[in-house]
């Protein structure tokens, strides 16, 4: 796959700050609030976000062509064919705000959205299928055409004005949708985990895989991509803007995989392929000999515990994915880890092996039954290479604390690293959040591969045989912090003191209460 970003061809003409782009685009929000929910306006406000970029870059490009060609015409249609995307007249945002104060906001933007699939089918085909501004969910025709004629203003003022010459890079638009992506998080409650992971979660799980040129790169429930966004800025910050990498990603959810392929979009990635569907059930990442890809690079942050994940079809599954045994009918968690462990490239033939970190609920590390049987044919295979704990209360819609599991194709000793990183986190008042710091001291101590008092151990395969295949991390950490010795003596003397304080004092109120009149 390839890839081409859309370019800066102009200097900005003033400095744009990301936290106007991101104020600007959150306050768009206020003509929802109070009428349609955070988790149905979500879809509309990023989209509509998307739908501005792709008209600023259009407008801009176009302009800049018309001063260098203005009395060619035809070149500059010719031109523009030629650009990333292309825009028909009638899909602009400028055309549907143009005609705001008619009837029909709801249908006219539908007509553009479809427009703009047909005209773009290779990057954009049946992204917007699973989203109606014509939908009822904005109330009836009246309120619906109000508040879209609303939204239509608040993109069209000066502050969403995206266009490159004036914006600059490209990262800014691609900021301010992630942006939005956690601001819609935070205020989801329980479905925020299906489309979100937490920025600096996803840094730490790319910093873990490390990510090179040339990688193959798949995340088998990326939401909304950022995640597998996280890894491509590894690769570009290590390798001075490389492109040379391919994103893979599949998504259940609709109208997240439509948030993931705009996401892609306006991060300037063309070199992804994001499919649709249930990875459990129907993977569709496959070989050109219709078997499971393999790749350099997998992570994943999936959804814990999934009670309906497939179980009914998993002993005969056409990919032998479960062969070392068909997790719990109501828990998905291993179903997840066995499907990425058999999408890493193997190792050997001077190949570096396939790299993987997926987040997982700490049930996950002890539970027993087929799952203690899973999890032991992976320690003995000699997989797993690393636990990581975090903290709790890190990611929206569940309070509870996690882990990173790290396997890999291509161990470098025996033992698996266990790292308690779960009381170092920076607090917040509904959610907590790793530091840099924090993302820091985890990857040293993970690179290191070293025993840290309080805080690693380095465990052989016997220690963990020992503990019954048992990973939970408090059996190899020992956090435990000594209390300070008490001296029985200078409390005893301390006490004394107290005492003939408290004696002092009540023979001074004995006084005073005589003085006033009242026996004693």
């Amino acid at each position: 796959m390839s890839q081409d970003t859309t370019d800066n061809r102009s200097a900005p003409s003033e400095s744009i700050k990301q936290e106007r782009i991101n104020k600007a685009v959150w306050n768009a929000c206020d003509t929802f609030r109070g009428t349609v929910d955070p988790s149905i306006y979500k879809d509309y406000v990023l989209t509509m976000l998307f739908v501005k970029y792709l008209s600023d870059v259009w407008q801009d490009h176009y302009d800049e062509y018309a001063r260098e060609h203005g009395d060619a015409p035809e070149l500059i249609e010719a031109l523009m064919q030629n650009e990333r995307f292309v825009l028909p007249p009638a899909a602009n945002f400028y055309a549907l705000y143009e005609a705001r104060h008619e009837p029909g906001n709801g249908e006219r933007t539908d007509k553009a959205l479809h427009a703009i699939e047909e005209a773009n089918t290779g990057k954009l085909a049946d992204v917007f299928q699973d989203i109606s501004f014509n939908s009822t969910k904005l109330g009836d025709e009246k309120q619906k055409n109000e508040i879209l004629k609303a939204l239509l203003e608040d993109f069209a003022a000066d502050d969403l004005n995206l266009r490159p010459s004036r914006v600059g890079k490209l990262d800014i638009i691609g900021n301010a949708y992630e942006y939005l992506i956690k601001q819609f998080a935070a205020s989801s409650g329980k479905k925020a985990g299906e489309f979100y992971t937490p920025p600096e979660v996803s840094e730490l799980i790319a910093e873990l895989v490390a990510p090179q040129e040339n990688d193959e790169i798949c995340d088998p429930a990326c939401g909304s991509a950022s995640l597998l966004l996280k890894c491509a800025n590894q690769i570009r910050h290590a390798f001075e803007g490389s492109k040379r990498f391919a994103l893979y990603g599949q998504e259940a959810i609709g109208s997240t995989w439509a948030l993931a392929k705009m996401n892609m979009f306006l991060h300037g990635i063309d070199n992804h392929k994001i499919e649709w569907g249930d990875t459990l059930r129907n993977p569709k990442l496959l070989d050109g000999e219709g078997k499971l890809k393999h790749f350099d690079v997998v992570v994943a942050n999936p959804p814990f515990s999934l009670e309906k994940w497939g179980h009914e079809a998993a002993s005969s599954d056409p990919y032998s994915r479960f062969r070392r045994g068909v997790p719990p009918k109501t828990k998905g968690d291993y179903a997840f880890i066995l499907h990425m462990i058999e999408t890493l490239k193997p190792s050997g033939a001077g190949k570096q092996g396939g790299r993987m970190g997926v987040v997982v609920p700490h049930g996950v590390l002890f539970r027993g039954s087929s799952e203690g049987k899973i999890r032991k044919e992976l320690i003995d295979e000699g997989l797993l290479d690393a636990v990581i704990g975090l903290p709790e209360k890190l990611f929206y819609g569940t309070g509870i604390p996690a882990a990173i599991l790290v396997f890999r194709k291509d161990r470098r000793d025996d033992k698996v690293l266990f790292i308690d990183a779960s009381r170092e986190f920076v607090a917040g008042k509904n959610q907590n959040q790793l530091s840099d710091a924090n993302v820091a001291k985890v990857v040293r101590t993970y690179s290191d591969r070293e025993t840290v008092d309080k805080y690693s151990y380095l465990a052989t395969l016997e220690e963990i045989q020992e503990n019954d295949y048992n990973l939970n991390i408090p059996r190899y950490v020992d956090t435990f912090e000594e209390e300070e010795e008490i001296d029985l003596m200078a409390v005893q003397a301390e006490r004394k003191e107290i005492e003939a304080e408290m004696a002092k004092l009540n023979q001074q109120m004995d006084g005073y209460l005589k003085e006033l009149g009242y026996g004693v």
